[in-house]
Order: structure tokens, then C-alpha cells, then sequence
């Protein structure tokens, strides 16, 4: 029974002198004859959940290992462009997932998909020039002009390499599990964007799911009752073990109605929920704005959607569109998530990559964040920014007006229906 409670994914650790390995009878591709294939399944910084996968045939001796990513699609794809000016730049960390392209547009370079690594910018280019490198002294001798052609572009991969002109290194992750170095982190880095998208059926084609908008369309369906509880079977975000998610109407008092999913694994303690609006969006943006005055401000209740950004200005924090999900929780409860996600976006700052001055950086400022949580420091503002204007920050003082909290609408702007969009929508004459 013991056993059975135990995570799918586990750490590699010396307490767990009895990993699980499964053992498999399977074909040997090189004789035919039965071998064995042994899948053990394991937590590796940056790559999350892997299977780690090894064939072994005793009739030929044919051996062979695989690493095979298992970790979590996240809500949304997204794109880092990261401006390289400076020769400092090239050192900056990368994480590609087997979904990951990079791209160069000043010189017209891609990288498609591959397999997952842990690089830098130095390390994609020179990874480029071996690769492009690695046949051509027979390609001079049986073509070449394409060997002409290939000497030319690696020159001009050299180059960036000393930094002679600033160039623009964009990665673009449909799952969403890919990282590039913040050297600012945990405050924002001036030359680096991250954008985080809605993906389209062909990338979630790519990725092996099905379409988010379908799921959407079944949870703002009457398929749930205003008084039911519907439960779905599902594996944990965490741990990976089986479990199950929750879902119930909820209608807000004052705003409108929404579906909350939550989700209570009984293996790692896991618990998290998430929100999904049920009006589809509104025909502006909202911005909420708190000045946080007292302890009692922690104990409003904040309804944030999948859309909003989170922004603290005395602390200089901003969080990008989606980044927490959809959250229907307190404004301490906000903060704190803010904490644990500072870590878990950020995952060169910790570990044996971490440097001194980027780790303590990142404790002063959740001890910052702390000061705000238990009350030591007042007078500091939350900021919710919504385009699709589904965003939530309870009012106490309700039907009355909140001297501290600023609510305002406004028109969105082009790169903001992009993000939703709704550019591309087509509502009249589509037949």
C-alpha cells in the first residue's frame, strides 16, 4: 500500500533504494529474436518528468537507450525574443523542448524541432556550424557550389559570434515548457519578450491534444448544473499519479458566472484550482488596480482569468499574459502564487547553474513579497490587467465605492486581440 502512494514521477534520490523499473518483452530490431526493453520514470531539472527508456538483446547484444520528455503541455505556447547586443548575451541559458524552433531572422536562420537540450546562445550557433560543417569536404568535391554556398552562411554565423552587429534570437515553444535565461529575473529583462499564446489546431496537432476551444465549448455548455459537481478521471500535474478534477458552476456576486475546476491529489498532496469564464469576452479590457492599505486587503477575494497580467509597481513586477492561468483565490493567495511561480519560471536561478548574484536577488525580493503578505509593507499597489476583461477583485464595501480600488475600461489594442484572437475572427458574412 505504501508503494501505491508513491508519485510516478519521483527525484532520483538515495532514499529510494528500490526505484521502479518496468521490464518489457519486446523485438529486437536488429535480429528479431525477443529482447528486453526497461522504462523507469524520473524527475531531471529543466526537462521535468522524463522515461527514460533502455533496450537490451542477450541473442544479438543490440543495445540502445532513448530519453523520452513525459512532463505537462502547458495552457498556452510561447515565444521568446531575446535581443543579443553584447558579448555577454551569447551566455545567456536556453531549454529547448523537442517542440522548440529558433530563429535568426537577420541572417533568415531556423532551427526546426529536435531533440530537448540545455544550451546557451553561443552553443545554437556553434551546434549550427558543426552540423553544417560535418560533410563538407565531400561536398566540395561533389557539389561545389552548394559547398560555396554553406561556407558563405557560416560565415556569417561566425560573425555572430563577435557580436559585430546586434541580431534577435526568437524561440517558439507550442507546448509552452521552454525557457530562456531572464539576467534580470526576478524583474523584468529589457531585452528580452516573452509572449504566451493561444495555440492553433495545427500546433496542437503537433503536440498530440486535442483542441482547447472544443473543451471550452463542453465547460460553458449546461452540462453542469448550477448546484452539481461534475468529476473527470485525470493524472496529476505534479506527480503524474492518477487522480481527479472537480468542476462546478460558480455565479459571482456583482460580476458574472464562471467555471471553477480543482484538483486534490491524495498521492503528493497536490492541490490547485482554475477558472474558466463562462461569457465568453467582453468587448473591452479591464484594469483593476488595489492600493493594498491594510491586512484585511489580503482577504479580498480576486477572481484572475487565463487572460490577466499581475503587476506590482513599487516591487518593478510585472507577470506576462497567462502566466499563473485562470485563478479564483485571495490577494494573499495571489502573491503567494506569484512566489512559488518566480522559481518555477525562472530555473536557472536555482540549482548548480544558479549564480550567487541572481539567487540572492531572488530572496530579497520574496522577502519583499512576504513584508506585503503579512502587512509590514503598506501602501503598495496590485495591478490586474485583463483584455478580455474578465477579471475579478472583490469590493467590501459594495453597493458603495472603494476608495482603493480602481476599476477601468478601455479599448484594446491591436497586439492585445492578437494575443486573443480575435483578430482573425470573422463574425459577419462568414457564410
Amino acid at each position: 500500500m505504501e508503494g501505491a502512494t508513491k508519485p510516478l514521477f519521483r527525484d532520483i534520490t538515495a532514499d529510494d533504494d528500490v526505484p521502479e523499473i518496468t521490464e518489457i518483452e519486446s523485438m529486437c530490431m536488429n535480429c528479431h529474436e525477443q529482447g528486453i526493453t526497461r522504462l523507469f520514470l524520473t524527475k531531471i531539472p529543466f526537462f521535468k518528468d522524463v522515461v527514460v527508456s533502455s533496450f537490451a538483446c542477450e541473442n544479438c547484444n543490440f543495445k540502445n537507450a532513448e530519453l523520452q520528455p513525459a512532463s505537462k503541455i502547458q495552457d498556452y505556447g510561447v515565444i521568446y525574443t531575446a535581443q543579443i547586443k553584447k558579448p555577454c548575451d551569447l551566455n545567456r541559458q536556453i531549454v529547448c523542448t523537442n517542440y522548440a524552433t529558433i530563429k535568426i531572422p537577420e541572417i533568415e536562420f531556423e532551427v526546426p524541432p529536435a531533440k530537448g537540450s540545455l544550451t546557451t546562445v553561443e552553443g545554437v550557433i556553434d551546434k549550427a556550424i558543426e552540423g553544417l560543417l560535418q560533410d563538407q569536404p565531400v561536398r566540395k568535391i561533389m557539389h561545389p557550389e552548394d559547398a560555396e554556398k554553406i561556407e558563405v552562411f557560416v560565415g556569417k554565423l561566425q560573425k555572430l559570434k563577435v557580436i559585430e552587429e546586434p541580431f534577435t534570437l526568437i524561440l517558439d515553444d507550442p507546448s509552452g515548457n521552454s525557457f530562456v535565461e531572464n539576467f534580470h529575473a526576478p524583474s523584468r529583462d529589457p531585452d528580452m519578450k516573452v509572449n504566451r499564446y493561444k495555440r492553433s489546431s495545427e500546433q496542437n496537432g503537433l503536440i498530440g491534444i486535442g483542441d482547447d476551444e472544443d473543451v471550452d465549448d463542453d465547460l460553458s455548455s449546461d452540462l453542469i448544473g448550477k448546484d452539481e459537481v461534475l468529476a473527470m478521471p485525470m493524472n496529476c500535474p505534479n506527480c503524474n499519479a492518477p487522480s481527479s478534477i472537480n468542476m462546478k458552476r460558480v455565479d459571482i456576486p456583482n460580476f458574472k458566472e464562471v467555471v471553477i475546476m480543482a484538483c486534490n491529489c491524495d498521492a503528493c498532496g497536490y492541490r490547485d484550482n482554475e477558472v474558466k469564464s463562462g461569457a465568453g469576452i467582453e468587448e473591452k479590457g479591464t484594469k483593476i488596480t488595489l492600493k493594498i492599505t491594510t491586512v484585511e486587503d489580503m482577504k479580498r477575494d480576486v477572481l484572475k482569468s487565463d487572460t490577466c497580467s499581475v503587476a506590482i509597481p513599487e516591487l518593478e513586477l510585472e507577470t506576462g499574459l497567462g502566466t499563473l492561468g485562470g485563478k479564483f483565490t485571495t490577494v494573499e493567495g495571489l502573491l503567494s502564487n506569484i512566489q512559488s511561480q518566480l522559481a518555477k519560471s525562472n530555473p536557472f536561478i536555482l540549482g548548480d547553474s544558479s549564480h550567487d548574484n541572481s539567487s540572492s536577488k531572488l530572496k530579497k525580493f520574496c522577502e519583499k513579497l512576504n513584508e506585503i503578505i503579512e502587512g509590514q509593507r503598506l501602501n503598495v499597489h496590485l495591478v490586474l490587467d485583463d483584455p478580455a476583461g474578465n477579471s475579478y477583485l472583490q469590493n467590501p464595501f459594495v453597493p458603495e465605492k472603494d476608495p482603493n480600488l480602481k476599476i477601468e475600461r478601455y479599448e484594446r489594442s491591436f497586439e492585445q486581440n492578437e494575443d486573443l484572437g480575435l483578430n482573425d475572427m470573422k463574425t459577419e458574412n462568414y457564410c
